[in-house]
């Protein structure tokens, strides 16, 4: 005997532009409509779609059944196109079942707001808690647990992609036992928690050239790629100059809240601190863009680039 189906909602709007977790919502829709009967899937970009290609898609068809139409990015529909959109929405047609994907910004966005529409929101993960909780929540569905420091070891190793820590999670939850510890990631990743851009930004900031080229070419050979490694040279100096701005005399677990970032990172952005002046700060943040440009395409070499930018910010911070 087939399942008993679940009621789908004939409209389901996905706002967000956080690709993983809009893709898992896309998923779990598609997934959910499927459990009686397996129903016809058409995926499609509102920007390809032209006037009259909605209703082609939802007509029914010759041999019966549901439809499952998926219009991705619908705030780049243009106007005729949202206008037959919104008409479906007011008035969904039986055996139909329609999932827009939404950026969440102001164009095509009345087409979130109809009656009956049911809104999955998947908002950006920006700060390291949401990060942090993300991470926990992986864990959780793969019946692991960590430790707080084989957290930020696996942000360390892995970086902030969504869909790279996931595939992480998946695997140390598959290939370890125990309690996700900081040395069950380092023995994992094999040296690469150790050797990050994020790495390399700490010993470049607290003036150590020497360490921090042997961190850069390392991370280079172990395959890091270029643009993380400048992308975290930046958010190091950036530190600097937020932390740096808001003065000595505020708590940490204040000042974290205000920045966005967690109460330790503040203490050890303050340790760093040491020996940079305000003017030290802003031309080292000209050295990073200099860098973050020829990484990017402008130079020959994204690896002396690199090595061009941590040498001057080691000089700026020496000659503050």
């Amino acid at each position: 005997m087939a399942p008993a189906a679940t009621a789908t909602a004939p409209v389901t709007v996905i706002v967000g532009d956080e690709g993983l977790l809009v893709e898992r919502a896309v998923l779990a829709v598609v997934a959910e409509a499927g459990q009686a009967e397996p129903p016809d899937v058409h995926d499609v970009r509102a920007a390809d779609l032209r006037p009259g290609d909605l209703p082609t898609l939802t007509a029914p068809s010759l041999f019966g059944g549901r439809c499952l139409i998926i219009v991705r990015s619908a705030q780049d529909a243009v106007k005729d196109v949202a206008a037959e959109l919104a008409r479906h929405i007011a008035a969904p047609p039986p055996d139909v079942v329609l999932v827009l994907t939404h950026s969440g910004g102001a164009r095509n966005k009345s087409l979130l707001a109809g009656q009956g529409v049911r809104r999955i929101d998947c908002p950006s993960i920006k700060r390291f808690g949401e990060r942090l909780d993300f991470l926990r929540a992986e864990f959780a569905r793969a019946g692991r647990k960590p430790d707080d420091g084989g957290l930020r070891a696996l942000l360390d190793a892995v970086g902030t992609d969504l869909h790279e820590l996931a595939a992480a999670c998946s695997q140390l939850a598959a290939d370890t036992t125990g309690v996700i510890s900081q040395g069950v990631v380092a023995r994992y990743y094999r040296g690469r928690a150790e050797a990050t851009g994020f790495t390399v930004a700490d010993r470049a900031v607290e003036g150590k050239l020497a360490e921090a080229l042997e961190q850069l070419r390392w991370a280079l050979s172990t395959g890091v790629s270029p643009v993380l490694i400048s992308s975290a040279l930046a958010q190091g100096v950036r530190a600097l100059g937020r932390v740096g701005a808001a003065g000595r005399g505020r708590a940490a677990d204040a000042l974290a809240a205000e920045l966005g970032m967690p109460p330790w990172k503040v203490d050890r952005v303050r340790q760093q601190l040491r020996g940079w002046t305000a003017d030290g700060v802003a031309r080292a943040h000209a050295a990073v863009a200099q860098a973050d440009a020829e990484v990017k395409g402008e130079g020959a070499s994204p690896g002396y680039a690199l090595e061009r930018a941590i040498t001057e910010i080691v000089a700026c911070r020496s000659a503050g």
